[in-house]
């Protein structure tokens, strides 16, 4: 399967989100999405991330943007993740990862020389028509939500 790339299409979907929530990427044409993959609630560069969008959330509204985190962990893990670290993001759970691989984002990983597959984190920023105008993959977290709002506020 291969990977989107900026000016195709975004893979649509439909999953459950943070609490008791239905998000669908169809549902929010007309605006801008932050959509980022990321590998597992309450890690840490996972929480410096889902904090970092969180901090910023008043400027991509602004912008009219929505921010939307996935990852294959579960609506209760969300909902858990979302009250400890006061997160104002959305999350999806795609816990049969049907969305991570459609974006190409669940990928062989390697730690301490075992490899085993993870979710690799990335980012997409998908225009008002739902296109793909930019794609962040092997994300470094340190000023990544303020790159990308910068490239979303040129929408």
């Amino acid at each position: 399967m291969s990977e989107p790339a900026t000016g195709d299409m975004a893979p649509d979907f439909t999953l459950p989100g943070d609490g008791g929530s239905t998000i669908s990427l169809s549902a929010l044409r007309g605006r801008p999405v932050v959509l980022f993959f990321y590998p597992k609630d309450d890690t840490s560069g996972c929480t410096a991330e889902a904090v970092d969008f969180t901090r910023l959330k008043s400027e991509f509204d602004a912008v009219g943007a929505t921010l939307i985190g996935m990852s294959p962990d579960s609506v209760r893990k969300h909902d858990k993740f979302k009250a400890k670290h006061e997160l104002s993001v959305a999350l999806a759970a795609d816990e049969d990862k049907t969305t991570l691989e459609a974006y190409g984002v669940w990928a062989e990983k390697s730690m301490y020389g075992r490899k085993y597959l993870g979710v690799e984190r990335s980012t997409f920023l998908i225009d008002r028509d739902g296109r793909i105008a930019r794609v962040w993959r092997k994300v470094k977290v340190p000023g990544h939500a303020q790159e990308v709002l910068e490239a979303t506020k040129g929408l």
